[in-house]
């Protein structure tokens, strides 16, 4: 997958960078793995707008990903490579040797026509699902379990990996993309490879329309609004609005949110790198 730059005809090409879809081998998703979604447009059940800056967008249908990769000693084929509007990677469609068929997070460089399999003890090659205690320190990999059966709820995105640099008797060492070190208990099961369409971030959107259409509203800066609206509104003139936060008055550079209580973090042995603020 590339990117191609777009001949300015209208403003809005000027700066855009187009992603190239010439990963997709399918137009339409599988009826019986797809649902309708609605939207709340950031509205509760009494109709009070709750979460800001969302609305509208365009209509969508969600594809069922299989996260768990649980069907073990099953071997599957690649049927398609399809675009899912609901996320940055690209999706397979699998079929299993007894019929069955699911939709996955497609992994980087895989091919139609390909097998891959999932179990206890299959080699590590791309797109099999395993433990990860049975996997070869070093092994790059992608939607990794936090627990065991729960389902894949890290490195799902376009382009990310994680690596699992070393392993115990219990758990195994994985560091992610953040630069985050972690132990993760080692039967809990990982895909190997890369996710697909890793030049996701180099394209651009190049208009306000297109962020519309993913259903994102424009935000106003704090510091354009009144006193009453915001922390950092008033002032004559273009103030600059003290000490940056939130309308709900959050410090918003550098203050730590994080519980030092938390259960989890007994588990980091590294903390993600973070920039220093300003």
């Amino acid at each position: 997958m590339a990117t191609k730059q777009i001949k300015p005809i209208t403003p809005g090409q000027r700066h855009r960078i187009a992603p190239v879809f010439d990963d997709v081998t399918a137009k339409k998703p599988l009826k019986p793995l797809t649902k309708g979604i609605e939207k709340s447009g950031g509205r509760n059940n009494r109709g009070r707008k709750t979460s800001r800056h969302r609305g509208g967008g365009h209509k969508r249908k969600v594809r069922a990903i299989d996260f768990k990769r649980d069907k073990f000693d099953v071997p599957a084929r690649v049927q398609t490579i399809e675009y899912d509007p609901n996320r940055t990677a690209r999706i397979a469609l699998i079929a299993y040797a007894d019929g069955e068929k699911k939709y996955i997070i497609a992994p980087n460089k895989l091919q139609v026509g390909d097998t891959i399999i999932s179990g206890e003890n299959v080699p590590p090659d791309l797109g099999n699902a395993l433990p990860m205690r049975n996997m070869p320190p070093g092994t790059f990999i992608h939607n990794v379990e936090l627990s065991p059966g729960k389902g894949a709820q890290l490195c799902r995105s376009a382009g990310t990996v994680a690596q699992m640099v070393a392993k115990t008797d219990k758990y195994v060492t994985v560091k992610l993309p953040s630069g985050e070190v972690r132990m993760v208990l080692g039967n809990c099961i990982a895909t190997v490879g890369t996710t697909s369409n890793p030049d996701h971030f180099n394209t651009t959107k190049g208009k306000a329309g297109r962020n519309r259409w993913l259903g994102r509203r424009p935000q106003t800066r704090g510091v354009a609004m009144n006193p009453i609206d915001h922390p950092m509104g008033g002032g004559e003139g273009k103030a600059s609005g003290g000490h940056p936060r939130s309308p709900w008055g959050q410090s918003a550079k550098g203050l730590k949110t994080r519980n030092p209580n938390k259960l989890s973090s007994k588990f980091i042995v590294r903390r993600r790198k973070t920039k220093k603020a300003k």
